[in-house]
């Protein structure tokens, strides 16, 4: 048997009182899950592993599981539940998937965390009753847009003759809350609302934004300078690569994403500069273990996590991004 949770270090002759309950779960072992949307890219590695570390530091089991779709989230929820756990920490692959997600949840009394992206309900509302941690989408796209402005002003560009790249995805709230931050800050910034160019991509990886963003940049030869954001740095890194195919080198180019994962250690590790000039780094190692702990600390304790918690960001760049790897344990 692993070692008991922190309940069961809490003697009785101390005058304390636990509830039949209470002593049960501490006595008994504890089993978590930890479901991602996306288990390839760093970002995710990152938090599940990060869980595991920590359920290897207090006792308890953490079981990875992708749910890249309704349906495989749905099973990784059986799954959990053929093995005995009481909850589960969750990036779902739709906000929209939330009430069926809590239905089946319920109907085994599992606790439930999300992280990154919240779940909404009917309404098209965050559902207030189901804890979540994540980033405030707003104000880091905020700090994309800052860093964007900061570096076209550090170069002389004149922003009437810069084009911006906006790779949208607008079916996720939280892309668009992270791209609408983006672009007030340049706005407030003065940059003209007419040379920002969106590129709506079907999904949040490279490859998408780079099918999304080559015809942007076919149409629109006339910009020798661009800028270009969106909701992660993997995205970011797409339209970085069209705009290598249509000539634009990293002098005429400022892509500044989100997130602070493998994908921008690549790039700034490259032997020359490219046009990904940054990222706003969170810690997903942070994110996985705080909500790893929250959701252990609620099943064991009954104490239930904060209904919404929100991280910031640190522009990471090609100068400074292993002082801010270690510092934020990326």
């Amino acid at each position: 048997m692993r070692p008991l949770s922190r309940l069961a270090t809490v003697t009785l002759g101390a005058g304390l009182a636990l509830s039949a309950p209470t002593i049960a779960l501490a006595q008994e072992e504890v089993t978590l899950g930890f479901i991602v949307k996306k288990p390839e890219q760093a970002w995710f590695i990152n938090e599940q592993q990060a869980a595991t570390a920590l359920g290897e530091e207090q006792g308890f089991e953490v079981v990875r599981l992708a749910g890249e779709d309704g349906q495989q989230v749905l099973s990784a929820i059986d799954n959990l539940h053929s093995q005995g756990a009481q909850g589960f920490v969750i990036c779902p692959p739709d906000v929209r998937l939330g009430p069926a997600i809590m239905n089946r949840a319920e109907q085994y009394g599992m606790k439930v965390v999300t992280v990154d992206d919240r779940f909404v309900g009917p309404d098209g509302e965050p559902m207030e009753t189901v804890p979540h941690l994540g980033m405030s989408g707003y104000k880091i796209g905020q700090q994309v847009g800052e860093a964007l402005a900061a570096e076209m002003e550090a170069r002389g560009w004149n922003p009437e003759e810069v084009a911006a790249l906006r790779i949208t995805n607008y079916e996720l709230p939280t892309a668009k809350e992270r791209t609408d931050g983006a672009t007030d800050a340049l706005l407030e910034a003065g940059f003209p609302e007419g040379n920002i160019f969106d590129a709506p991509q079907q999904n949040s990886d490279t490859a998408s934004a780079f099918s999304a963003a080559s015809p942007v940049f076919a149409k629109r030869g006339d910009y020798e300078h661009w800028v270009i954001y969106a909701l992660n740095e993997e995205s970011v890194l797409g339209g970085v690569r069209a705009s290598e195919q249509y000539g634009l080198g990293a002098e005429d180019v400022i892509g500044v994403g989100i997130n602070g994962s493998g994908a921008a250690f690549a790039e700034f590790s490259r032997e020359a500069p490219t046009g990904f000039h940054g990222t706003v780094a969170v810690s997903s190692t942070m994110h996985g273990r705080q909500t790893a702990e929250n959701l252990h600390a609620w099943v064991t304790e009954g104490d239930e996590p904060p209904a919404n918690t929100v991280t910031s960001g640190t522009l990471m760049t090609r100068d400074n991004w292993q002082a801010v790897r270690d510092e934020l344990g990326l």
